[in-house]
């Protein structure tokens, strides 16, 4: 069973389309049309489950040592839920999520702000 097609996703108040591009076995991309976006959900099954949401992005910029030319930069956002394959309920493993998702989020998302300024 797939996501609804197309995706969306809302970077910085512009809000991207992500038709779906590529089903093969247990992994989904959802790309935009200009190429720049792309989600993937997939999943692995085997001594655990893994199941894996993640945004590729990319961007032009131009090129520190170049600044005539612009250059393609891009960098990924991913979450992965590693999961035993007994001992845990979908239920149990969306209330983890939820609570890891409040952390994550309260203050304005400041943990975050404060991990990608290099705090831990």
């Amino acid at each position: 069973m797939s996501f609804a097609d197309p995706q969306t996703i809302t970077i910085s108040a512009v809000t991207s389309p992500l038709p779906r591009t590529s089903q093969e076995g247990d992994e989904t991309a959802y790309t935009s049309a200009d190429g720049l976006i792309q989600m993937l959900a997939s999943h692995t099954y085997g001594k655990r489950n893994r199941h894996l949401l993640r945004i590729d992005h990319s961007k032009l910029t131009a090129d520190p040592f170049r600044p005539t030319e612009n250059v393609k930069v891009s960098m990924s956002n991913y979450i992965v839920f590693d999961i035993p394959l007994a001992g845990y309920t979908n239920a149990e493993a969306l209330a983890v999520y939820a609570g890891f998702k409040t952390q994550f989020t309260a203050s304005s998302d400041l943990l975050i702000t404060k991990l990608l300024a290099g705090e831990s």
